[in-house]
């Protein structure tokens, strides 16, 4: 098993940590997390991709990085105390110029992470990174153990009443941190998008390109290829500028 150590040289740097979750089952949260990852790294900006979702089949899928060497989840199940953010960012796979940590996709029961390893790591984390998006996923179990870590957090919801009700539900299994909405649709979305919005009392920041083709992307892991589209950046641009002005 690979293992990481502490590192006795401190950093500094807090790096802003951004949860994304689904209002509804197939929201398009782990899409939209990929596209906000790849984005900010293509602005300069050191990226961390965390997959919260350990019954999510491996975020690492999507990217098409399953090969790519590196830490993943259950290599630091055991983790405890301080970890050293150095080492931590250098022990990381990168795909589409970010640094990724993600459940392993294959087939084998994922081993349990301890909360206190998934504060370990996320805490090095802000200490090694400038930015950590995490995909929170939608269960009771990645929602205690991820959201309650996040500075703000973007909800993604297709513009359906359904996925509004679904929506106002989860909210109040959220922290009491800065939440967004983020509506996932075509270019009509953006008329409904406030509506849902003000119905749940949210700040609209944006809305996600439902474009042809995306789920099959990431299924055969050519999302980020998708993401270097000119809509996918305008959308994620615009969604982190946002996240940045209100810092």
């Amino acid at each position: 098993m690979r293992s990481i150590s502490a590192d006795p040289k401190p950093r500094t740097l807090e790096a802003l940590v951004l949860g994304v979750t689904g209002g509804c089952g197939g929201a398009g949260a782990s899409t939209a997390a990929v596209w906000l990852a790849q984005e900010a790294a293509a602005q300069g900006v050191r990226t961390l991709l965390v997959d919260g979702d350990r019954r999510g089949g491996g975020l690492e899928l999507c990217l098409a990085a399953e090969d790519a060497p590196g830490l993943r989840w259950p290599d630091l199940a055991g983790a405890s105390g301080s970890i050293g953010p150095g080492q931590l960012g250098d022990s990381l796979p990168i795909a589409g110029g970010f640094s990724f940590l993600s459940w392993p996709g294959s087939r084998d029961r994922p081993l349990d992470v301890e909360p206190g390893a998934v504060a370990a790591v996320l805490d090095a984390a802000r200490r090694s990174f400038e930015l950590v998006v995490v995909d929170i996923g939608r269960g009771t179990e990645s929602l205690v153990s991820f959201a309650w870590d996040c500075d703000r957090i973007l909800l993604v919801a297709p513009a359906q009443l359904r996925a509004a009700v679904a929506s106002a539900g989860l909210l109040h299994e959220l922290p009491p941190v800065d939440t967004a909405l983020v509506i996932r649709g075509n270019t009509a979305s953006a008329v409904d998008g406030p509506l849902i919005a003000e119905s749940l009392g949210l700040p609209l920041h944006g809305v996600l390109p439902e474009l042809r083709g995306t789920a099959g992307a990431a299924e055969l892991g050519r999302l980020l290829e998708f993401g270097r589209r000119k809509a996918v950046r305008r959308f994620a641009a615009s969604v982190l500028h946002l996240i940045d002005d209100a810092a």
